[in-house]
């Protein structure tokens, strides 16, 4: 999961910082999300991402389009990090559990032969399509008690949206022990951070670098 975010803002750092695109620090707000709508794992981020970045002179250098970046360029870049530091952290010895490295190597090799998928969508223009973003995601866990329909002493029923299938709402069943199993799949290390910041967002150095954007954008100060 660190490695996770580590080059999701390493892949965006470094598209923002290129001088034929944006050339300045970004900054970004990303989300763990580890479930789908049947529970099993599912593991990937959801980052909200300024549209611009902010350069050494302390100028805003804006987006030029919906999309920061092309999506095929960010997904092979991405998916190149996150094999290469997988290998790095196999060979320190930081994957405790994994020892052979004939099955490590078929894994990455698989992986890096599947093309992987970053979904970008346009800016969000209002304040408060911001916040009920975020809220989707930092506040909800793997299964609400709404879709919990009914349990009869050693089934229980449990509604999901079949997204392959128009979004349907459907029923499956699963049996108690099969439910609490894919639930604790999502259960994170103690201590886990599951929302960071990053770039010009980053706690360190929010307050002074927003200010300086402000400043750049002659945007009106925050209200308290």
């Amino acid at each position: 999961y660190d490695l996770l975010f580590e080059t999701v803002w390493a892949t965006l750092a470094e598209f923002g910082a290129d001088v034929k695109r944006l050339d300045g620090q970004m900054g970004m707000t990303a989300m763990l999300h580890t479930w789908g709508q049947t529970l099993m794992r599912h593991v990937h981020l959801h980052c909200l991402v300024p549209g611009g970045a902010l350069a050494d002179d302390g100028t805003w250098h804006p987006a030029k389009r919906t999309s920061l970046f092309p999506v095929r360029a960010l997904s092979r870049h991405l998916r190149g990090g996150f094999v290469s530091r997988l290998r790095a952290a196999f060979e320190a010895g930081r994957l405790e559990r994994i020892t052979d490295r004939n099955a490590v190597d078929r894994v990455l090799q698989a992986l890096m032969g599947k093309a992987w998928v970053v979904y970008s969508k346009p800016c969000l223009a209002r304040a408060e399509t911001v916040v009920d973003y975020l809220g989707r995601y930092t506040h909800r866990t793997a299964v609400s008690d709404g879709r919990l329909l009914s349990f009869d002493g050693t089934s229980v029923e449990l509604s999901y949206r079949d997204y392959a299938d128009g979004n349907r709402c459907k029923v499956m069943t699963l049996t108690g022990e099969e439910l609490l199993r894919r639930f604790l799949l999502h259960v994170l290390p103690k201590g886990f951070m599951r929302v960071r910041h990053f770039g010009f967002l980053a706690n360190r150095c929010r307050a002074k670098r927003l200010a300086t954007i402000r400043s750049a954008l002659a945007a009106a100060p925050p209200v308290s």
